[in-house]
C-alpha cells in the first residue's frame, strides 16, 4: 500500500533502515495530471559529495526532484550515512552504493509493481551507475559524472538507458573528456551538454529542468 503523503504538503519525511543505521529521506509525490501520474514510475535521488557539502537538499537535487514531479513521479531523495541525520560516516563510495539499494528496495516495497529510475548529480551519479549494476533499473540520469575518478560502466556498458548531462563550462568534470570517455567506452546513451554551465549548474537550472523534463518525457513515452 503506498505510504501517505501528509506533511510539508505533498512531501513526506520518511526514516529508512539502512546497513549502517537509519537514513533520512524525503518522499514527494508526483504532480496530479503529470504526464505519467499513475504509469508505475518511482524514482531515487542521490546527492553530491559528502564530504564537500553534499546534501539531499542540494539545488541539482531539488532541480531533478521537480523534473520527476512535473511528469507526475513520485521521488525519493536522501542523504547518504553520515549526512544530516543518517547515522554511519562517510564509506568512499562503497556503503553509498549500499544505502541507495536499501531506499530503493523501500521505495519499491511501498509502491509494488512499480519499475525504478534513479538520478544522481556528481558523486550521487557514481553511485547511481554502481547501484544499477545491482538492481532492477529502467532508466538514470548522469548528471556531471567524474567518471575520471569513480567506476561508471564497470561490466562493459551501462546497465540501462542512460541520459548524461554535462556543464560545458564545468570546472571539475570536463564535458570533452567525458565525452571521450562515453565514445571510447561504447557507451550508448542520451547526452544534454548545457553550454553555458558551470558544475553546480548557477543560473542554468531551469534549463537543465527543461532539457531533462523533455528528454525523460521522450523515452518513458
Amino acid at each position: 500500500m503506498e505510504v501517505e503523503l501528509r506533511t510539508m504538503g505533498k512531501k513526506k519525511p520518511v526514516t529508512i533502515a539502512g546497513a549502517a543505521g537509519q537514513i533520512e529521506a524525503l518522499l514527494e509525490e508526483g504532480q496530479g495530471g503529470g504526464l505519467f501520474s499513475c504509469s508505475g514510475y518511482v524514482a531515487v535521488i542521490c546527492h553530491p559529495h559528502p564530504l564537500h557539502g553534499g546534501t539531499m537538499n542540494n539545488k541539482v537535487v531539488s532541480t531533478l526532484v521537480r523534473v520527476y514531479r512535473e511528469l507526475g513521479i513520485t521521488s525519493l531523495r536522501f542523504n547518504f550515512r553520515g549526512v544530516g541525520n543518517s547515522e554511519g560516516e562517510h564509506d568512499e563510495a562503497r556503503g553509498e552504493v549500499d544505502d541507495l539499494c536499501c531506499v530503493s528496495e523501500w521505495l519499491l516495497a511501498e509502491y509494488p509493481e512499480s519499475q525504478l529510475l534513479l538520478a544522481g548529480f556528481s558523486f550521487g551519479s557514481a553511485i547511481v551507475a554502481s547501484a544499477s549494476e545491482r538492481i532492477p533499473v529502467a532508466h538514470m540520469i548522469l548528471v556531471a559524472p567524474p567518471v575520471a575518478r569513480y567506476s561508471y560502466a564497470s561490466q562493459g556498458a551501462f546497465a540501462c538507458p542512460v541520459a548524461v548531462v554535462l556543464g560545458g563550462q564545468d570546472e571539475l568534470v570536463e564535458a570533452k573528456t567525458t565525452l571521450a570517455w562515453l565514445t571510447s567506452h561504447g557507451c550508448a546513451t542520451e547526452t544534454i551538454v548545457i553550454p553555458e554551465a558551470s558544475h553546480f549548474f548557477h543560473g542554468q537550472l531551469n534549463n537543465l529542468r527543461e532539457k531533462l523534463g523533455a528528454q525523460l518525457s521522450a523515452f518513458l513515452s
